[in-house]
């Protein structure tokens, strides 16, 4: 048996996908449901797996996938204390740079993999996943992505391993701590990129990213802000982002596990980052009020 923590899109791709390389998946969820349905590519097929709702109805397995929002991630300390022991190989499929100082505390016997998810799906009610587009997953290349990465063959998820996956996490991290939060702020999709003064602070957000990455020993070359950028123009001006998403439906937001590991990241390595700051004040401000959510 192999363990998902998390019902939304990652969790619920992924447990197909791990379904699609044969093993038992149980799927620890929070709203229960009576089966897992994924929408791909003009198909619709159900995803055998077995739904637990309870920690007391698992035990102890050699491979557990969280896929909970960062920043739900205390709420599965209970499942770890059934599922994660000496043996176990936690996937952490979050957004962010810090995944082992998240998630070792809750499974501290365990071995924590990092993981960078290019997945753009949704889950459109509880049990239903639409996969939109990429099904790509990055993790190290050491023995322990290698190993996760053999779990995960015969479905269509790509696997590749990083042999400078700080590096590479760093990257993707840039364009969160530009998509994410300035479309969650000003509740607009990717076209409000086009407009001249969202493009300066865009880019201001990003360098100020890549002077904290570099300080925290990632190796980043000069224009990595300028090709993230770039790379806005080929998505759909209508896409939006995951902190926009969990905003519109009323879900805490995952400001400070993106935005603010840049910050925390800068004040380690003496780097002054003015308009992150500003960008975390607003969203914990706003995070707090709660009068967006229903």
């Amino acid at each position: 048996m192999v363990a998902v923590i998390g019902s939304g899109a990652i969790g619920g791709y992924f447990a197909a996908m791990l379904a699609d390389a044969s093993h038992d998946v149980t799927l620890c969820v929070r709203t229960p449901f009576e089966r897992l349905v994924l929408e791909d590519g003009g198909t619709t097929r159900d995803i055998p797996v077995t739904i637990a709702t309870d920690p007391a109805e698992v035990a102890e397995t050699d491979f557990v996938v969280l896929a909970t929002k960062a920043q739900d991630t205390g709420s599965a300390a209970p499942w770890f204390e059934r599922l994660a022991g000496q043996n176990t190989s936690v996937l952490v499929a979050q957004n962010g740079v810090e995944h082992a100082q998240r998630v070792q505390p809750l499974a501290p016997g365990a071995t924590i993999v990092p993981a960078i998810v290019y997945v753009a799906a949704e889950r459109t009610r509880p049990g239903r996943v639409v996969h939109h587009s990429n099904s790509r997953m990055v993790l190290p290349d050491d023995p322990t992505g290698r190993g996760a990465k053999a779990r995960f063959a015969g479905s269509a998820l790509q696997v590749d391993l990083a042999e400078d996956f700080l590096t590479t996490a760093w990257r993707k991290l840039l364009s969160n701590i530009c998509a994410n939060p300035i479309t969650a702020l000003t509740l607009r999709r990717m076209e409000v990129f086009s407009e001249p003064a969202i493009r300066d602070l865009a880019l201001g957000l990003m360098r100020e990213g890549v002077a904290a990455a570099r300080a925290a020993g990632a190796r980043l070359a000069d224009g990595e802000a300028e090709a993230v950028l770039s790379s806005y123009g080929g998505v759909n001006s209508q896409s939006g982002s995951s902190m926009l998403y969990d905003r519109l439906s009323g879900r805490s937001l995952e400001y400070d596990h993106l935005t603010g590991a840049v910050l925390r990241a800068a004040a380690r390595g003496g780097v002054d980052v003015p308009l992150n700051r500003a960008i975390h004040a607003l969203l914990a401000a706003l995070d707090r009020s709660g009068e967006w959510r229903g």
